[in-house]
This record gives structure tokens, C-alpha cells and sequence, in this order.
């Protein structure tokens, strides 16, 4: 088989939602497995602030002034992007020479297994103190992107045009610099000036020649530059990125010197609907993933089937396939189905490939096991709604509103509707509208056949139990069904609320609380499943107890309140990064839902209204606690996860 000329690997957000805390023998794992999948030009980002932080001081900009434009590690992805600034950090000496000296570490190991890794390049994004050491730069302030109350702390950076002379100028020196500090190892930089920022005219002159300023400062500092960039903006800015402003910008540089990730072609396909984004070289991508969320969820068909559409297609100018994921770790059929496709020149029969995959995974041929992934594959991986997912079940995203007030008017549902449609754009996922004003979790498959899947795993237990494979597929099915479950539930509690029933109400709350506790219990005796491991992996890249407390912080509020908030109000991300991980359940969510209905039935039983600015207060107060906390999590399962799965199916659904 051949492989396609270019395997993309990695997407920005995957920095901070998967291994920010990476040390280098974990990083090591995930060369090697790049390697035995095809990759050949994955994303290198990390140690580009120790890059920064040099090019910066050159400029006369103090270390003060870097403080507060560095994010803390676990959000340095949205600093990068210009989303933030100052969030978690500041960073410290420390994880700058560490982490330079973990890159040269990743580069020598890409490229002693044949990779081209791709480097950073300057977007644009500025600390605030250019401004006075450059007055007279062409130096915008953005708008606010998600703050709570517009704090100037972290909200609104500074984007240097890319009209300015001084563009090219720190856009040549951070690409010299990277060159002195890693020698000549790539000639492809990554660089994403508009993504989820619209440049301030539709003008396709102006829009033409940013991009020429963009690639300019590239090839000043490397003559052979390719600019590889992400076509996200395309789908997600669709309204402003009309063709002629397409074209404009992807002619913006010489033919050949520009590559696009065609990040979403999944589900929403450019290269369809763009004339092969205009004859500029693509890289089908596979984005899967938002937040790093854990949620059984794919599209198989279109993942067998869509690189090789497009490889074939007329006039094609498909040049490799991507996975672009924004977290890894998760669905792992998917990922083993989507690397195979590099190598892959016809399309692939997924009821096959699932038979194969089953037995390679767990090293024999077991029938239940395989007409429970016939199931699956129909079901969970069959997602054709055009909904991107992002974990919404009501365990993970608790709804933050007020189940009494029942009909909303039109117009406040235009206004709520009109809000989710901004968030869309901002935080990456899509949103339905439907005729109830409950909350709506994701469900794309009907239950019941899933729930059958699952009795096939547990029926095949005993033939697989030395299996690891099979015990990790086992505990993320039997998650998946509680899950979906505990959504039911939650609307059954909310119904018996609005009708003031409080006996019934009581029931289901209490039952939602008990499915919490159970799916937390399952997912200690997996390993892959632990909120430990991730707090650990942060507390050990730490040089004293300063750094330790901090970088606990940053991953601690990483998956829980995200971003800034106040007394009453929660972060607008709050559960972006939420996750499925023991620990994490039974200190986090399940005392957020327990103290939420204790209030609902509080203002049952009383006949008062339910005061929802009350629990705010006190939620807010509990997970502040929490975030700052430091009580240690197992790193270690403890429990039988096939008898905790046979035990909770048959109490739930026997």
C-alpha cells in the first residue's frame, strides 16, 4: 500500500486539552505510534513561548509585560490563538527552559523517524506593550472572547496588522530565531491570522494582500517556506468568506506555497463546495473531537468513504489526510479507521473492517462481540445529523437555568437562540433548535440497540477477560448507556418539578445523583479513566511547591469552570473541556447536581420560588473551592470493571 504524500497529526487546541503536561517519555509513545500510523508531518508547537520570549525581549518588551500575555500552560492554546491573555499564567523561567528543551527532544525523534514537523509562525498577536514601544503600528485591540465581564486581565488582545512593516519584521525574527535555536528542520509553518477573526474589510484587494504580508514574513525568515493553515474560518466564518474572499486569499502567495487543512471534512466538507478550495493543495482532515470531551462518536461511512471522494474527485488537489482532533485518547476505532485511510486508494467496507478490527483488537474472534460492533456501527458511529460534537449529557454540562419558568415569548427565544448561535461560532460546536424549552442533550441513534451492544460485550466477558482492550471498550460502553440514561432522567426530574410533584421529583433527582456515583465507581477500575492521572502529570513538570499549586490549578479548571467568572455567574465556558473521569464525578459533578435539586425541592416543599441566583452562588463558591484545591486522586484503578458492568446493567436495565 502507499501512503499519501502528506499524514497530518494534531490540531492547536490539542496542545492544551491532551498534552500539555506531557513529559518526554510520554511524548516518545506518541512519536512512535505517529510513526507505525503514517505520520509524517505532525504539529511541533510546543517551547514556541521560549521562542516568543526571546523575539519579544529583542523588542525591549520586559518580562512584566510577558506575564500578563502568556496564559497559564493548560490554556496557552487560546493565548496563542488571541483568544486570552494572561489566563493561568504567569509562566515562569522554568517552563520556558523546560519546555525548549522538550521540543529539541520532539524533533530529534520526528525526524530521526522520517518526519517534517511543522513549526509556528507569527499570526499577529502582540503584548499589550507594543503599543507604547511602537505607537505609531498599526496595533488593533479586539473584542471581548467569552470573559464574564470584560476583564481587562485576560480579555481583548492586540493584533498587529499584517499591512504593518513590523509584521514582517517579528514575523522574519521568530522564524530566525527558531532556526538558530533548532537548526533547518522544516520549511512548513503554521500560521491562522483569521481563524475565528475576520479581518476588519470583505475587500478581496485588501484581504489579497494580507495574506501576501502573512507569507511574506514567513519567506523572509525561510526562503523555502510553505504556509500550512487551517480552512476552519472557511466553514465557521461562512458568511464573511465568500469566494471572491476565498480566492484572495488562498492566491495570496505563490502556487505551491500554501497547503490547506480542510479541518472539518468529517462532516462539513470545503473542498466541496470550493472548487478544490480553488486549486490550492488541501489535506482532507478528520476533526472528530471538541474539548477533549469523552463521548462514544463518529461517522465511520464518511471516514471509509470521503478521503477517497476527494482523492478521485475531478481536478482534485488532495495532497494527504489529517486527524485534527481536539482531544486524543478516546474512540480509538475511529482513530485506527481514519490512519489506515493514508494507506488506502479504494474505499473500505466498515462491516468488514469491523470484524477485523474487533478480532486484531482483542486477539481472537468472538461472535457476540462482533454483532455488538455491527450494532455500533449503526448506531454510535453512524452520526449523520451534521451536528459537531461536543459532550453535552447533562452529567458533564449541568444546565445552569430556571426549569420554572416555562414559556418563554418569542422574542426571549430569539434572543436565547441568537446567544447560542454566537457561542457556536466562539466555542466550536453546533446547536439545534427544537420546539421544547427543556435543555436537549446530543442523541443521534436510538438507545435500545446500543443497550443490547452492551448485554453482547457482557455476554462475551468471560472469553475476553485477560483483555485490556476489551475491558477499556467495556467500561466507555457501559459510561456511554448510563449517560444517555442520566439525560432521561434529568428531564423526567425536570417534568415532575414543573408539575410540582414532589415525591416524583425526588425520585428521579435522587436517581440521576445515584447514576453519577455508579458511572464514577465503573470508571475507577480503568485506568485510562482517572482525573488522577491528569493532576499528577501537571503536579510533576513542577520545580517547587509555587509551580505545583499553579499548574494543579491550571488543570483542575482547565475541565471544570474553564474561564473567568463571578460571584453569580458562572464562566460562559464553563464544561468545554468536561470530562468523563473518575474523581471527577464524585467531587465535582455530582455535588453540583445535589446541591441544584436540593434547591428545587426546597422551593417545593416551601411553595417559594426557586431562587436560581442562590445556587449560582453557592456552586460557584464550591467549584472556586474546588479548582484551588490540592486533595490527592487515585492514579491507580481499584474494582472489577466487568463485574461493576454486569452489576449496574442488570440494576438499570434488567
Amino acid at each position: 500500500m502507499e501512503l499519501l504524500p502528506k499524514c497530518c497529526y494534531f490540531q492547536l487546541s490539542l496542545i492544551a486539552d491532551s498534552y500539555v503536561w506531557w513529559d518526554w517519555e510520554r511524548w516518545e509513545k506518541e512519536i512512535d505510534w505517529m510513526a507505525l500510523q503514517g505520520v509524517n508531518l505532525p504539529l511541533a508547537f510546543t517551547a514556541q513561548e521560549a521562542i516568543w520570549q526571546k523575539v519579544f525581549m529583542d523588542l525591549n518588551i520586559s518580562m512584566d509585560d510577558l506575564h500578563g500575555f502568556f496564559g497559564g500552560p493548560a490554556f496557552l492554546a487560546w493565548a496563542r490563538m488571541g483568544n486570552l491573555h494572561g489566563w493561568g499564567g504567569p509562566l515562569s523561567q522554568n517552563w520556558f527552559d523546560q519546555q525548549l528543551s522538550l521540543q529539541k527532544q520532539i524533533l530529534s525523534r520526528m525526524l530521526d523517524l522520517g518526519m517534517t514537523p511543522v513549526l509556528p509562525s507569527f499570526s499577529g498577536n502582540v503584548p499589550s506593550a507594543l503599543t507604547k514601544i511602537f505607537p505609531s503600528a498599526n496595533i488593533t485591540r479586539l473584542g471581548d472572547w467569552n470573559t464574564v465581564d470584560g476583564d481587562p486581565r485576560w480579555c481583548c488582545t492586540f493584533l498587529l496588522d499584517p499591512s504593518d512593516p513590523l509584521f514582517i519584521e517579528i514575523g522574519e525574527a521568530f522564524i530566525k530565531r527558531q532556526l538558530r535555536e533548532y537548526g533547518d528542520v522544516t520549511d512548513i509553518y503554521n500560521c491562522d491570522t483569521f481563524n475565528e477573526n475576520s479581518p476588519p474589510t470583505n475587500d478581496p484587494t485588501y484581504i489579497s494582500n494580507l495574506g501576501a504580508a502573512v507569507y511574506k514574513a514567513m519567506a523572509r525568515g525561510d526562503k523555502d517556506a510553505i504556509w500550512l493553515m487551517q480552512g476552519w474560518l472557511f466553514y465557521s466564518d461562512s458568511g464573511f468568506w465568500r469566494p471572491p474572499q476565498m480566492q484572495a486569499l488562498l492566491h495570496s502567495v505563490p502556487f505551491g506555497k500554501m497547503i490547506v487543512l480542510d479541518l472539518f471534512a468529517d462532516v462539513k466538507p470545503i473542498w466541496k463546495t470550493s472548487s478544490q478550495f480553488y486549486g490550492t493543495p488541501y489535506i482532507w482532515c478528520m476533526l472528530h473531537n471538541f474539548g477533549g470531551n469523552i463521548e462514544m462518536y463518529g461517522i465511520l461511512d464518511a471516514i471509509s468513504s470521503g478521503p477517497v471522494d476527494a482523492r478521485i474527485s475531478e481536478n482534485s488537489t488532495m495532497v494527504g489526510v489529517g486527524m485534527c482532533m481536539e482531544g486524543i485518547e478516546q474512540n480509538p476505532v475511529v482513530y485506527e479507521l481514519m490512519s489506515e485511510m493514508a494507506f488506502r486508494s479504494e474505499k473500505v467496507e466498515p462491516v468488514d473492517w469491523l470484524k477485523s478490527y474487533s478480532r486484531r483488537r482483542y486477539g481472537k474472534a468472538v461472535q457476540q462481540v462482533e454483532e455488538a460492533w455491527e450494532i455500533l456501527h449503526h448506531t454510535i458511529y453512524n452520526c449523520t445529523d451534521g451536528v459537531a460534537d461536543h459532550n453535552i449529557d447533562f452529567i458533564v454540562k449541568f444546565p445552569d437555568w430556571d426549569p420554572s419558568i416555562i414559556n418563554m415569548s418569542i422574542l426571549a427565544k430569539q434572543e436565547h437562540m441568537q446567544k447560542l448561535l454566537t457561542l457556536h461560532k466562539k466555542r466550536r460546536f453546533l446547536v439545534e433548535e427544537t420546539n421544547t424549552d427543556l435543555p436537549q442533550s446530543h442523541l443521534w441513534y436510538p438507545t435500545w440497540p446500543v443497550v443490547n451492544a452492551l448485554r453482547l460485550f457482557l455476554v462475551a466477558r468471560n472469553n475476553l477477560s485477560k483483555s485490556l482492550t476489551y475491558r477499556y471498550d467495556l467500561v466507555d460502553l457501559t459510561r456511554q448507556v448510563l449517560s444517555k440514561l442520566a439525560n432521561q432522567v434529568y428531564l423526567d426530574a425536570m417534568t415532575a418539578f414543573r408539575q410540582n410533584d414532589a415525591k416524583a421529583f425526588s425520585l428521579h433527582s435522587q436517581k440521576f445523583v445515584q447514576l453519577i456515583s455508579d458511572i464514577d465507581e465503573l470508571l475507577a477500575a480503568d485506568d485510562n479513566f482517572l482525573l488522577g492521572t491528569w493532576l499528577d502529570s501537571a503536579k510533576k513538570l513542577a520545580a517547587n511547591p509555587g509551580e505545583m499549586r499553579q499548574y494543579e490549578w491550571n488543570a483542575r479548571t482547565q475541565v471544570t469552570m474553564w474561564f473567568d467568572n463571578t460571584k453569580t455567574n458562572q464562566s460562559k465556558l464553563h464544561d468545554y473541556a468536561n470530562k468523563f473521569w473518575s474523581g471527577l464525578l464524585k467531587d465535582y459533578y455530582l455535588p453540583r447536581a445535589s446541591t441544584y435539586f436540593a434547591h428545587l425541592l426546597k422551593s417545593l416543599e416551601h411553595k417559594v420560588n426557586f431562587m436560581l441566583e442562590e445556587w449560582r452562588r453557592e456552586w460557584i463558591q464550591l467549584s472556586n473551592k474546588w479548582q484551588a484545591g490540592t486533595e490527592s486522586y487515585s492514579i491507580e484503578a481499584v474494582g472489577d470493571a466487568s463485574a461493576i458492568s454486569h452489576t449496574l446493567y442488570d440494576k438499570y436495565f434488567n
